[in-house]
Order: structure tokens, then sequence, then C-alpha cells
């Protein structure tokens, strides 16, 4: 493992902490504090009144269902959102969508630094394992949302803030136990604020579990550190955090009919045949990563209406996974054919690891201007980004003249990012005000070396992308709220679309049209968006030999739709949390491949993008510390491909989940302990949330004529399983 160093990034800033000046007495007021962490990542999220569709969930939301599962289901009952898991019970690898739109499409920041892989662009929640228990608050926007760090926002974009500062010295036991073996251990605490002044507060968390899934099974540790200080004006932040995760593969799915209707949890991965020709299954098959992130957070209040925020980061990543192969040709490894009692050997079985080791570094810094008619934010962002992709054989048959550690394939990529952007909010007068946001990001990826199929990369591409933004709202009266808002996005290929020859970026002109209602008991929030695409690299329905799924550009394309979203209080007691989200999701002329020859299908479903999607919490509480919630989730069917093709259909389902909270503070020598409980698919539901779909042109079967073959896989989730928990808190 490389030394690790740590640099730098400026990250999001913000408006005043308040427009009173600070006193040391009031520094100490745990609103005030939590107001100041607030502040760090107020560039990247919008507030109430903001022209931008979005959802907020605070840390008590997440605490109720914080039983091991990943950071993706915890949004699962947000508006629009799609969870699966490969595990199949939402522990390991976990994935969202957001309005069709898959994770790597989805920016993500954490305290306003780009999460996201800057080469895969995607999030993998597996490598920060129980870091929803040191989430303070996060925001989901749905669309192009506001400018943000890190690549475009294609569907949404969700910012997490961590655990805010502390007033108060405590510490946290929470254990919890479930179904396959599941269960999930923490320590948390804090030292409170010292001489009124200085914060330590840290977390370690491990989780395992089998996992729904043959052999699906999860290692993960993760830690979180913090050191602060707090000042009338100032607030700095020094965060060290990561994860070390141990899953074993699972991204195979099922392809057999047979399987799928009677052994369900079949897991391909790992096969192969012995000396004696029995079944077996190699034993270390697995995915092993370790994730380290270095934070240095600095806000800095001037007076009542000037601020500013830098932000520093360094992320370190290193892993691999390792696979058993049988029959592997010696070229593909650079071996040479070896004579073993008079025969020319040339393949073998061996076992291979493939490796990523990245360099993360990032730099933001922001200013704030704040009035009573204008809140202005500025800010510039700067990244550096290098990996190291290479594989190499560490056990065969048959090893010819290879050395261990050999590197069969190696490459490298680099990617430089800068950000500069401005954005506004005036208001007009007390009905009306007006949001602008302007960003410029300008992009140089550059690759070398082979890939893992032994095929030459070399990139070198620049990128220049503007992105306008703009919205009005409107309060009508202190019940109704209308915004209208604009933007436009860019973003470029990742590293597995170049392997596929794609080098067009895409582009996205979203228009969203909502309202806002709120009384005492009720708040209703709907919204109708068109996204209008050119160039959508939308999911093929395909995977590369490593479970990642393949994208293709569609050339134009569309989303148009309806969400809705309420808190209702029923009764003083009871209350509900509905969503529903319409949708029509459409490839504009798309062309295909069919039996040798170029198609045009005309205007075809968009794939993952299902047109309903519906959720909703009934929570009712029968004495002040017991919470029962009743949760609901309904995903229409939807296309796996994009040629509509009935092969590549998965059903809709529908699930609901049970989950306990009850609370008891009448301890001895403990402040409370909390008791949870969750019983997910109460209603033992055999359902799947994902899967793949290829075609293949056959040649072979008849000669002389080129006929299209189609095949699909699944990932089978998890029938009735459960989680018990409780969190002993000092």
């Amino acid at each position: 493992m490389k030394k690790v160093l740590i640099i730098a990034v400026f990250s999001s800033l913000f408006n005043s902490i308040s427009a009173q000046e600070t006193t040391p007495e009031k520094t100490k007021d745990s609103t005030k504090i939590e107001a100041l962490d607030e502040v760090l990542v107020q560039a990247v999220r919008v507030d109430a009144d903001s022209p931008i569709t979005h959802s907020n969930l605070d840390k008590e939301e997440l605490e109720k269902r914080n039983l091991g599962q990943d950071v993706p289901y915890m949004l699962n009952y947000l508006p629009s959102v799609v969870t699966t898991s490969d595990a199949g019970a939402g522990v390991g690898y976990t994935y969202i969508r957001v309005r069709g739109s898959d994770a790597s499409r989805v920016n993500v920041t954490l305290n306003g630094i780009p999460y996201n892989d800057s080469e895969s662009q995607g999030t993998f929640w597996v490598n920060l394992p129980d870091f929803t228990s040191s989430v303070q608050s996060l925001q989901l926007q749905r669309g192009v949302g506001t400018s943000t760090n890190g690549s475009g926002a294609f569907g949404a974009s969700l910012n997490l803030l961590s655990d805010a500062v502390s007033n108060e010295a405590y510490g946290e036991i929470a254990n919890s136990f479930g179904s396959y073996n599941t269960h999930k251990h923490n320590v948390k605490f804090s030292t409170g604020l010292l001489s009124g002044h200085f914060e330590v507060a840290g977390r370690l968390s491990t989780i395992q579990s089998d996992g729904y899934i043959d052999r699906a099974s999860s290692n993960l540790k993760s830690y979180f550190l913090q050191g602060a200080f707090i000042n009338r004006n100032t607030l700095i932040k020094a965060l060290v955090f990561g994860g070390r995760e141990e899953t074993y593969q699972s991204w195979n799915g099922l392809e057999d009919p047979e399987k799928l209707e009677n052994d369900r949890t079949f897991n391909s991965v790992g096969i192969y045949t012995d000396e004696n020709g029995n079944i077996q299954f190699y034993d270390n098959e697995v995915d092993n990563y370790a994730q380290d992130h270095y934070q240095l957070l600095w806000n800095q209040r001037f007076n009542n209406n000037w601020s500013t925020n830098v932000s520093l980061n360094y992320t370190k990543g290193e892993g691999y996974f390792e696979q058993y192969k049988e029959d592997e040709d010696f070229e593909t490894y650079g071996f040479e054919p070896v004579e073993v009692g008079g025969d020319t050997i040339n393949t073998t079985d061996l076992i291979r690891r493939r490796w990523l080791d990245n360099d993360f570094y990032a730099a933001n810094a922001n200013v704030n201007y704040k009035n009573n008619t204008i809140d202005f934010t500025g800010g510039v962002f700067y990244s550096f980004y290098t990996g190291d992709h290479y594989g190499e054989v560490i056990w065969a048959r048959y090893a010819s003249d290879s050395e261990i550690r050999d590197r069969y394939y190696e490459g490298n990529g680099k990617k430089n990012e800068f950000t500069v952007f401005s954005k506004a909010t005036y208001r007009i007068d007390e009905k009306w005000s007006a949001f602008g946001d302007l960003q410029g990001r300008f992009l140089n990826y550059k690759t070398s070396g082979i890939t893992s199929d032994l095929v030459a990369l070399n990139i070198a591409e620049n990128y220049s992308f503007l992105n306008p933004k703009a919205g009005l709202t409107y309060k009508m009266n202190l019940s109704n709220q209308f915004y209208f808002s604009y933007g436009k996005a860019h973003r470029e290929p990742s590293r597995n679309d170049y392997e596929q020859g794609i080098v067009t970026p895409e582009k996205l002109d979203d228009y969203e049209l909502g309202w806002r209602f709120a009384t005492e008991k009720t708040k209703i929030n709907a919204n109708v968006y068109f996204m209008n695409y050119k160039d959508q690299l939308v999911l093929s329905g395909e995977l590369n030999d490593v479970g990642a799924p393949l994208r293709t550009n569609s050339g134009k394309s569309y989303r148009l739709g309806l969400e809705v979203d309420a808190e209702i209080q029923l009764l003083k007691n009871l209350r509900t949390l509905p969503n529903l989200a319409l949708s029509t999701n459409k490839n504009i002329d798309f062309v295909t491949s069919r039996d040798g020859e170029l198609v045009n299908l005309g205007n075809t479903n968009i794939s993952f993008s299902p047109s309903v999607v519906a959720g909703n919490i009934l929570e009712y509480s029968p004495i002040k510390k017991l919470q029962l919630g009743f949760l609901s989730k309904f995903v229409g069917e939807q296309y796996m491909g994009n040629i509509d093709s009935e092969a590549s259909k998965l059903d809709n389902y529908f699930i609901n989940d049970l989950n306990i909270v009850y609370t008891l503070d009448t301890l001895p020598w403990v402040k409370e302990v909390v008791f949870s409980g969750l019983v997910n698919n109460i209603f033992n539901v055999k359902y799947i949330s994902n899967g793949y779909f290829y075609t293949y042109d056959d040649d072979f079967s008849n000669p002389g004529t080129v006929t299209t073959v189609e095949g699909a896989g699944y990932y089978p989730q998890a029938t009735i399983n459960f989680l018990v928990g409780a969190i002993v808190k000092f």
C-alpha cells in the first residue's frame, strides 16, 4: 500500500451562519453548531423554496431502518427511486436508479466532495459500509438539479453531510442481527465540545452477511474519525473515514429458467470441474477492496454578509477481485507453450487477480454573499485522478516460464477536472424570487497501456461543458408555492464506454414545473418534468466480463413524467407519506442490428425505466415511545434492453416491509436504548429487481443466414427476511 499523502480540495461554502453575531454562549447551543455544519454543503444543496425538485432525509429518519443495509436502501421510499442488490438482501453490492438513470449518472458528494469514481463514474457503497451511521442529513435532487462538483447529474444528485459537531459528550453501542447470518456491530463516541471549542468523534463498524444468494457473503469493516474546532465565526473539521470490503462475487445472475423457478439462490460464480469430474466452487472468488478518505473542511464567516468555505480531499483506493479460470489459453497471459510427457501444453487452469490502484485529489473553494434580497455563491473546483489497472496470475497448473506477480496486462487512466460556477437567488418581492446558475466544467482524460481484453487503450480527450440553469418561484400564499426551472447538463463517457468505442458526451435539457402545498397537517409536492436528451448513454442491457453494465448512445431520447409525494397527518398519532411517479421514457427512432441488418424500430422504451414507481410509509404511534411503520413499494414492468423485446421484460413487483421502533429511557446509567426491527418483504414475494439482456448473431446453425439470438439473466431478490437491533446511548 502506498503511503498516504494528504492533499487538497476546496468544497462547498455558504451562506452566513446567522444574521446575528454568534457569542461564545450561543456557540454552545447545539442548534447553532448544527447550522455551522450545514454551511459545509450549502453550495451543493438547495433550500425549501428553491425551484429545484428535491427530497431531504435527516438522521432521525435514517436511524429507524439503519440495521446494516447500504445507503441506497435508505433512499428506497423516495420518489422515482428503484434499488437492487447483487446478494439479494441489501448488504454488499447495492445499486440505485433515479428516474430510470443508473448510479453512474447520479452525482454523489460527501461533504461537497465528489464520490463517484472518476473513470467508471459509479458509486460503490460497499466501500463505505455503515456510512449511514455517520450521516447527519442528505438531500436527493432529481433531474439536473443545481451545480455541484464532479460529473454531471443526469438522473439525480445526492449529497450527504457527515455527522455534525456535538455539543454534549456521548457514546453509543449498536448491534443488529438478522436473516442469512447478517449482523452489524458498531461503536460511536464524541467528546462533546471541550473548552467550548474542540470536539473529537468517531465510529468503528463491522458488518457480515452470508447473503440471500448462495455464497454471496460480505465481510465489511469501516471507520470514521472527526476532529473539529469551532469558534464564533470559524468551523474547521478534519475527517478520516473509509472501509474495507471482501464480498464473494455474485454478478452472474441466473439465466436458467428452471433454476430461476426452483433454485433461485443458485450462484454460478466460482464454478469449476475438478480432476475427478466433480463440480466445485472456488472458495476465494472474492472482491477485496479498501478505500480511505481524508478531508479538511474550513468555513469562515467574515461578517453578517460574507462567508467562505474551503475543502481539501485525498482518497486512496486499492484492491482486486480474484477468479478461478479453467482451460485458459497461454497466449492470453503471455505464457510460452511447454512440453509435458511429450505433449505440448498451451492451456491451463489458473487463479488470477485484477487490480485497481487509484488516487483522487480534490480542492474546492467557495464564497457566499447574502442579504435580504440576494443570496450569491461562487466557487471553483479542481480534481486530479490517477488509476492503475493491472492483472496478475497468482497460481497456475502449468505456469510455463512466468514468475509470480507477473502482470499480463497493465494500463493507466488520468483525469483532470476544473469547474467554476456562480449561482444566485434574487428575491424580486414578497411573492417572486428568481434563481440563476452558470457552471463551466473542463476535463482532460488520458489512458495508456492495455485493457484486460489485451487491447490497447490510448485515449486523449478534452471536454468543455457550459451548463446554465435558471428558475422562478412564486409564493401565492402561505400554503401554495409554484416553481419552474430549466437546466442543461453534459456528461463525458466512462472508461467502459471508451472501451466500447464511445467517445461522444451526452447532453440533457431538463424542464421542471412544480407545486408545493403546506398546511399544519398536510404537505404535498407535485412536479412535471421533461428531460430531453441527445446521445443519452442508456444501458444496453449487456454486461462486460466482470458484471459491469455496458452503455450505448441512443441518439435522441426523452423522459416525461409526473411525481407526487406528500406527508399527511391523518390523526395525532398516525401519518402517511405516499409518493407516485408516472413517466414515459422513449428512445426516438432507435436503430439496432437484427438478423444481420440495421433496423429502425421507431420509438422504443428506454432500458430499466419503469413507467410507474410508487411508495408509501404509514406510521402509527400507539404510545409515545413506540412507532410502527408499514412500508410499501411498487415498481412497474420494465425492459432490460432498448428494443422492446418480450425476452428482456422484468415483471412488476409490489413489496411491503414492517418497521418497529421502541425507545426505552428509564434505565439507570443509560440515556436511552432504541430497539428497532425490520421485516422485509413480509408477504414473501418472489421478485426480481434487476437483470441483463443480450443479443448475438448466429450464423452457424443455418449456414448462409444470420439469426439474432436473444437471452437474459436475472438477479432474484430475497423473500421474507428480518433484521433486529438495539442502540444503547450513553
